[in-house]
């Protein structure tokens, strides 16, 4: 069996495919421009990515052998799933492995938005000393919103709750009794955007919540209310949320992901009140031990006795 990884996984991934006797080709993301990837596909039966490599159909029709696309992540958007699906290649997430990476991140962007910890750490170090300037909030008694109540939501309220916030939430999908262990509230949309003072977003991109936060809805939310986004940068309209933080109805955002990446100079940035990171929600040591090692075990699982885990269909 021959397994291509085209992007760095852990160590422990890698050993998990060898140690089942699998061959393991590493290449890296700028093996797709140069053909290499294609051309390692050709005789593949398994094929792991992360964020960088996208699986177009394209890419695919230099697969005939490809049985398996293994996801070292949540996301699969960089998955063309229905092509794959239309080959019979099983798509394959971990859903769960980077959860508390993720939601750990959040909280902490929400910390840094109510404590105004850029401009802190940013004036001192040049030499000033804006005690005044710097007044921040406390999250304690605040409203947390939560668009997606999944996994890393419940990461997220779990630790949320240690701050003593009111949590509220919309998910059409979510499971009630889920949501109550979780310690949300379930709420429609509308009142969720209305009664958040810190919004956090972790839904999947889908047609559905493609632009979910648009003029219109950050129109319904508190003055002031502070966004953040460490799922998708597709569901936000980026330019009506620079509307909003330049009007004062959002009062500071803060964000891992963008609607093309990477982002490059956006006119956003330039704001004092944004928050800007390069998509590293997954990016811990801790988180990509677990989903390297997830999907190389599904995988290997698949491939050797036909256990499915975690698939994703068209």
């Amino acid at each position: 069996m021959k397994i291509v990884v085209p992007e760095k996984i852990s160590a422990r991934g890698i050993q998990e495919f060898e140690a089942a006797g699998f061959q393991v080709v590493q290449l890296t993301p700028a093996s797709v421009a140069s053909g290499e990837l294609a051309k390692e596909l050709a005789d593949a039966d398994g094929l792991v990515v992360r964020s960088a490599v996208k699986v177009t159909a394209e890419l695919l029709k230099s697969a005939p052998k490809l049985r398996v696309i293994g996801r070292a992540g949540v996301g699969i958007d960089n998955v063309d799933v229905p092509a794959a699906t239309a080959r019979k290649i099983v798509v394959m997430n971990t859903p769960g492995g980077s959860s508390i990476s993720v939601a750990e991140l959040a909280l902490g962007m929400m910390l840094a938005l109510a404590r105004q910890l850029p401009k802190a750490d940013a004036t001192t170090r040049a030499g000033g000393w804006e005690k005044k300037s710097l007044e921040g909030t406390e999250l304690n008694g605040k409203t947390l919103g939560l668009l997606g109540c999944g996994r890393i939501a419940a990461e997220t309220a779990k630790r949320a709750r240690a701050f003593d916030m009111k949590i509220v939430g919309y998910d059409p999908f979510a499971k009630p009794e889920a949501a109550k262990a979780a310690g949300i509230t379930l709420l429609p949309l509308d009142q969720v955007l209305a009664q958040a003072d810190y919004l956090s977003l972790h839904v999947a991109l889908t047609a559905e919540t493609r632009n979910l936060l648009n003029d219109g809805a950050f129109a319904k939310m508190k003055k002031g209310v502070r966004v953040v986004n460490c799922s998708r940068g597709e569901v936000i309209d980026i330019e009506a949320l620079q509307r909003a933080l330049e009007s004062g109805q959002v009062g500071g955002a803060a964000l891992d992901v963008y609607p093309k990446e990477p982002a490059g100079a956006l006119p956003i940035f330039a704001l004092p009140n944004v928050i800007a990171t390069p998509h590293i929600g997954a990016s811990t040591k801790e988180g990509q031990e677990r989903v390297g090692t997830a999907i190389a075990v599904q995988i290997k699982n698949y491939l050797t006795t036909g256990e499915i885990a975690n698939a994703v269909t068209a």
